[in-house]
């Protein structure tokens, strides 16, 4: 099982370059960011998690600078969104920033995708609440044609693009309906959700992994009932809180990739939680003179499993 991270990285924070250092050199397996543009002072949505919304959402980086930051210091680590708004981009834009940071790192990129809570968030967009997922189903659509190998148009409800040059591709060939990078779309279960994954990703990125012994059951029938390969469906929980006996859930459901949860905080702090997340990673423990070391540092053979 592949142990990569998310954190909200801010202008406070552990930087880019150097949390990604520390992760390809302690084994981690990617970095996932999150995306907020900004957090109206004004806004009747509640936190999603409940209570105060914590002061880290109104000082995100943009996650595309960020990634393309820790692309540069780094080999083999996986870099990827949790979650970027497509709402809020426009797409042409968007497919661009995607195929952009796909090319320069190699393949390395995961577009984590979704739909958003922060309805007054969304609304300075100008996007309307109530039709943000077919509009999210139609972007996806028009960047999937400016990926594709040849020229193609889109039109679609929401937007078109004319058949255009637009290179660089990314760097995955396409997979069934899929075209692009790897594609996971965050979300809770349920029909529309499922749907969505199925029609334009590679599988499913779950906020916290909670009740997938009822729901993947679920989503792995709608995928193979759109006659996807029912071994190519990839699901990630995400922002998990890791203990032992939750990993071992997760490796008996099949999952290969967690994403567990760094604090916002800084260098000190994150580096500490590194070190005591690194106990998951038993590549992390490298036999050496007959003796298992502990500490990823001490070796440059690093894959981030479980």
């Amino acid at each position: 099982m592949r142990i990569s991270v998310t954190v909200f990285l801010t202008d406070e924070t552990i930087t880019p370059t150097r949390l990604a250092r520390e992760l390809e050199q302690r084994g981690f397996a990617g970095l996932y960011l999150p995306e907020h543009t900004h957090i109206p002072v004004e806004r009747t949505s509640p936190y999603p998690a409940g209570g105060e919304l914590p002061r880290e959402y109104g000082r995100t980086l943009d996650p595309f600078v960020a990634l393309g930051q820790a692309a540069a210091v780094t080999e083999r680590l996986g870099l990827g969104t949790g979650i970027t708004l497509v709402a809020q981009h426009d797409p042409i834009d968007l497919a661009k920033q995607v195929a952009t940071v796909d090319h320069l790192s190699g393949g390395r990129f995961t577009f984590g995708l979704g739909f958003g809570w922060n309805v007054e968030e969304a609304a300075d967009h100008g996007v309307d609440w109530r039709t943000r997922r077919e509009l999210v189903r139609d972007r996806m659509a028009l960047m999937r044609a400016l990926w594709s190998e040849e020229p193609t148009s889109y039109e679609g409800e929401f937007g078109s693009v004319r058949a255009s040059f637009a290179h660089p591709k990314p760097a995955q060939k396409p997979r069934g309906p899929v075209v692009g990078p790897r594609t996971l779309v965050g979300g809770a279960a349920g029909p529309k959700l499922f749907a969505h994954i199925c029609e334009y990703a590679d599988g499913w990125l779950p906020i916290g992994g909670r009740g997938l012994s009822e729901s993947l059951p679920a989503l792995r029938a709608v995928w193979t009932d759109a006659g996807r390969d029912p071994e190519a469906l990839q699901v990630v929980p995400y922002a998990v809180h890791p203990n032992p006996g939750k990993l071992a859930y997760y490796a008996e459901l099949g999952i290969e990739e967690v994403v567990v949860q760094l604090p916002p905080a800084g260098e000190a702090e994150v580096l500490k939680v590194l070190d005591d997340y690194a106990r998951y990673l038993t590549d992390g423990r490298y036999l050496t003179d007959g003796r298992y070391v502990t500490n990823a540092r001490d070796v440059t053979d690093t894959r981030g499993t479980v």
